[in-house]
């Protein structure tokens, strides 16, 4: 691919996200963001022969950007084994928040399973970190059972908390002590924050 190739494939990728953030998922069509990135409609297809594959690489861009947010929380963090599982959890709780378009993208079932997306190479490292920093807070537990009940009941709380069904079913309008709740649940009993 040459560097005039590389230039437009990402400047596809960057106008879906641009797109995405702006729109939303069901504004994420072939012929929108190639309106958007200046070339004709059949322009994308030369990169991405399938809207599948384009759909895979802005959410490869949106998994990218989380593992970047979450090693900066845990660059910032310097709390205990427990702080440290909690800072990437604040981190995927805050991405989804602030993000729900390319959060909706990222786990998309079809994507998921074509097998296009990568999951290799973009949420695998993820739990893999999150089972790590587990089984250095609670060395007796099955690190890759608790991070896979961990990340299942963050993923609730993001989708639940972004309908407000969490606000209007507890009360509560600080996401923070249900994240703690959660993290007692997985973790025992900590310091909280």
């Amino acid at each position: 691919m040459t560097e005039s190739d590389t230039s437009l494939r990402d400047r596809l990728v960057d106008a879906g996200v641009d797109l995405l953030a702006a729109e939303g998922p069901q504004a994420l069509t072939l012929r929108e963001i190639a309106r958007r990135t200046g070339v004709s409609h059949g322009a994308p297809r030369r990169y991405f022969p399938t809207h599948l594959e384009l759909l895979s690489a802005i959410a490869r861009r949106g998994f990218a950007d989380l593992a970047e947010r979450v090693r900066q929380a845990l660059d910032r963090e310097t709390g205990d084994a427990r702080a440290r599982v909690a800072a990437p959890a604040r981190a995927y709780l805050e991405f989804a928040l602030e993000q729900p378009g390319m959060y909706e993208l990222m786990f998309r079932h079809d994507l998921l399973e074509s097998g296009r997306l990568g999951l290799r190479e973009t949420s695998l490292p993820l739990f893999s970190l999150l089972a790590g920093l587990i089984a250095a807070a609670a060395p007796d537990a099955d690190a890759p059972r608790v991070a896979g009940a961990l990340w299942a009941n963050l993923h609730g709380l993001a989708q639940l908390w972004r309908w407000r069904s969490l606000q209007l079913a507890t009360g509560e309008e600080d996401l923070a002590p249900l994240l703690e709740t959660v993290l007692a649940a997985h973790l025992g009993p900590g310091g909280g924050r």
